[in-house]
């Protein structure tokens, strides 16, 4: 019961930090003047999947040798990109089905979301493939590689998000709520103590995890899977669930796919250089359900150039089908 109760809360705290970032990154990205793409696909993405990244990276080096620590770290690295997909792109799709009540199709930048979605298919693609080599040293190189893509990635649509006008309303800084223009120093004083309680709630959470999968004999693997990205992916979906309701459409859906090729490169590449990388069948069943997720709207922005939110509504399906292995693996 201790063990369930600090789980929870260090969930609870991993989620006030990650807004709370995310908060301070969006004042930083308006101070810096970038365009409301980068703000969204870019800062927002790397601040919501700030919990994805520190529970492995403590899983990893925090605990090491202890029994089930690698696979709270691999479940973690794996569930984000695959809740991404599936659940919270069928949440966007039955958020837009719900305030419109039609599926017309969503307002976006085509281009934008093909290419993200693009880059997630690859980059997800070859940290998948990276299991299969058995040479430690082609492994390495390839985690090299990864994160070079992602910076390829960024510096693409940071050149072709000037100008863009589709930007949800900014709250005001939670460190200055009544300062309508608040300095540089209060958004790196925020963004610096929201990067610290990030770091305490996912040290807790790694050792919660750990307990809860001893005492009720669940694998640590499943509990990291379904359990950890399910709440850390919320700052993602109610993100979007609100840009979805003020007709920001491109930022609801770039938030989530900037958030995917984020988690399918820079955070599987630590995971490829920190551990073995050998992924159990579950595992690699989720990854390979994320990637058949994934390519659904992109084969319809492919094919039709827009995307409906019924298309995104498959993504509970995989969903569905995961849950049940999981069952079924039980």
């Amino acid at each position: 019961m201790k063990e369930i109760v600090l789980m929870l809360l260090s969930l609870a705290l991993i989620l006030a930090s990650a807004e709370a970032f995310t908060n301070g990154v969006e004042w930083l990205g308006q101070r810096l003047n970038l365009g409301a793409g980068a703000v969204g696909s870019i800062l927002a993405a790397v601040g919501t999947a700030l919990p994805e990244t520190m529970i492995p990276l403590i899983a990893f080096l925090g605990t090491q040798g202890e029994e089930g620590i690698e696979e709270v770290g691999i479940g973690a690295i794996l569930g984000a990109p695959f809740m991404l997909t599936t659940l919270a792109l069928f949440i966007s799709g039955l958020a837009a089905l719900i305030f419109r009540r039609n599926n017309h199709p969503l307002r976006i930048q085509s281009d934008v979301i093909r290419r993200d979605l693009n880059f997630f298919l690859v980059t997800y693609s070859l940290a998948i493939f990276a299991s299969f080599l058995s040479n430690p040293f082609l492994k390495l190189g390839l985690a090299g590689i990864l994160p070079i893509i992602y910076l390829a990635y960024v510096i693409i649509t940071l050149r072709r998000s000037q100008g863009s006008d589709d930007s949800g309303t900014l709250a005001p800084l939670y460190l200055a709520r009544h300062v309508q223009h608040p300095g540089i120093f209060l958004i790196l004083g925020q963004i610096a103590l929201a990067l610290l309680g990030i770091v305490a709630g996912a040290h807790t959470f790694v050792d919660a995890v750990q307990s809860v999968a001893l005492v009720t004999g669940i694998p640590a693997l499943v509990l990291s899977l379904v359990i950890t990205p399910i709440a850390t992916e919320l700052p993602e979906k109610f993100n979007s669930v609100i840009w979805l309701r003020r007709g920001k459409d491109t930022l609801a859906i770039g938030n989530i796919t900037g958030a995917m090729v984020f988690q399918s490169s820079v955070i599987p590449a630590m995971g490829i250089a920190l551990s073995p990388w050998n992924l159990e069948p579950l595992a690699l069943w989720s990854a390979l359900l994320a990637l058949a997720a994934g390519f659904i709207p992109f084969f319809s922005l492919r094919r039709r150039g827009a995307l409906y939110p019924v298309t995104l509504l498959s993504g509970g399906g995989f969903y569905l089908l995961f849950i049940l292995t999981v069952l079924r693996f039980l």
